[in-house]
């Protein structure tokens, strides 16, 4: 149920190669500094917008434009056309495919994204797979720590599934959407084609299709007048 060809599609990424000998697909995550330190070639070939900060081990595509304030550390691969945003904050060990867009006040770490993924808004993606056309509402967080620290497990209907990870955020499979403000605590799997409603907290694994809401009893009065 974990297995990559399961919840991503490889022929959206250039960077397939990662998932070779992949049981699991957050066996990924320890991998992403030793591939992106083998595999990328030091070079700028975007369109710089004001003076971005951008360490020497970076490689940003062609038709890619960063704007002001940005700050890119290596090791990073960033593909082409892809639209980084003011004030995003990329830490490393991170691959971004084509097309993506990071957006204002965006931290990424230790990540992979996949072709056409967007998290334009606000975003937290901590030691994390997002797959080909994910969709971040505004403020979604993608927590990877426990508190206390410890191991993280994958809880689903049968066990808890033991990762040997003590970071790590979420796997999030193709097409999936997860709206404004949702929190997806540590150890999260969503499948193919997930809608996660506003404001959710969710930890554990949704099969592909599922939708995740919660409904909330509202109340609505009119003001008393203030004699």
């Amino acid at each position: 149920m974990f297995k990559p060809s399961t919840l991503f599609d490889l022929k959206h990424t250039a960077h397939r190669l990662i998932f070779f000998g992949v049981a699991n697909s957050w066996e990924v995550l320890p991998k992403i500094q030793e591939y992106c330190e083998k595999h990328l070639h030091p070079e700028n070939a975007g369109t710089m917008i004001g003076d971005p900060y951008i360490e020497w081990n970076v490689q940003i595509g062609e038709g890619t434009v960063i704007e002001p304030n940005v700050m890119i550390k290596g090791p990073t691969i960033i593909g082409k056309d892809c639209h980084i945003r003011s004030g995003a904050y990329i830490r490393g060990n991170t691959i971004i495919g084509d097309r993506v867009v990071v957006g204002n006040s965006t931290e990424i770490k230790n990540s992979l994204l996949f072709n056409d993924v967007a998290v334009p808004h606000y975003n937290y993606i901590g030691d994390s797979i997002l797959g080909y056309k994910v969709h971040l509402g505004a403020g979604v967080i993608l927590s990877n720590v426990t508190i206390p620290a410890k191991e993280i497990k994958i809880a689903t209907m049968e066990k808890k599934h033991a990762t040997g990870l003590k970071k790590f955020g979420a796997l999030i499979g193709d097409n999936t959407e997860v709206g404004c403000n949702a929190v997806l605590n540590p150890g999260t799997v969503l499948g193919k084609g997930c809608l996660v409603y506003p404001g959710i907290m969710f930890r554990g694994m949704a099969p592909a299709n599922a939708i995740i809401k919660l409904r909330q009893e509202q109340e609505v009065v009119i003001k008393q007048k203030i004699r």
